[in-house]
C-alpha cells in the first residue's frame, strides 16, 4: 500500500479551525475567523477535508492525535454535506473513529460502536482500499487494529481524508 504525504484543504475548514503554514497541523480556536462561506466549507461541525481525493488503489496515512480531548479522523465522500448538522456515518458518506470525552467510538450507524483500546493511541493510521471499499484504523505505533468498517461501494466520486478537532490539535505525519 502507498503511504501518502497528506495536506489539508483550507477551503473546507470550519471558520474556528486554524491551519498551519505547512498545511499539516489543524487546531481549534474559540475565535471564528472571517472566512467566505463557500460551498466547500463546513459551517457547523469543526471539520476539514484533505486536499487529496482517491478513486482507486490502496492508501495509508497517519495522524498525530496527541492529547486532543475531542477528535475524529477518517474518510468522507467528496459529496458529504458541509452545511448544518450531519450525523457522521457511512450512510452520510463518512467513515471515521473518534475520541469524545475520553471514550473511543467508531462512527458506525445506526449506533456508535464503542471501542475498547489497550492503550491510548498517539498516532492513528488510516488505511483506505478503494477497490475493496474498505476503511481500517490502526494504532500507528503498534499496528494494533482499532476498527474496520464493513465493505462499502466507493463508486461515483472521490474519497477524501476527513478530520474533526475540538479542544486541541491534530497533525498529519510526514511520510517517511
Amino acid at each position: 500500500s502507498c503511504r501518502e504525504d497528506m495536506t489539508l484543504d483550507p477551503d473546507t475548514a470550519h471558520p474556528e479551525l486554524v491551519l498551519s503554514e505547512d498545511g499539516k497541523t489543524l487546531r481549534q480556536t474559540n475565535t471564528r475567523q472571517d472566512l467566505p462561506d463557500n460551498p466547500e466549507r463546513f459551517d457547523t461541525w469543526l471539520c476539514m477535508l484533505g486536499r487529496e481525493g482517491f478513486t482507486s488503489r490502496r492508501h495509508w496515512w497517519e495522524v498525530q492525535v496527541g492529547e486532543g480531548r475531542w477528535w475524529a479522523v477518517g474518510v468522507a465522500r467528496e459529496s458529504v454535506s458541509r452545511k448544518g448538522v450531519i450525523i457522521f456515518s457511512p450512510e452520510e458518506g463518512v467513515w471515521g473513529v473518534r475520541r469524545w470525552v475520553g471514550h473511543y467510538e467508531a462512527l458506525a450507524a445506526p449506533d456508535r460502536t464503542p471501542l475498547s483500546l489497550d492503550r491510548v493511541p498517539s498516532r492513528v493510521g488510516v488505511y483506505l482500499d478503494c477497490t475493496l471499499g474498505q476503511v481500517s484504523f490502526l494504532d500507528a505505533d503498534t499496528r494494533a487494529l482499532i476498527f474496520t468498517f464493513s465493505p462499502a461501494s466507493f463508486a461515483g466520486g472521490r474519497i477524501r481524508p476527513w478530520f474533526l478537532v475540538e479542544f486541541g490539535e491534530i497533525r498529519l505525519s510526514r511520510s517517511q
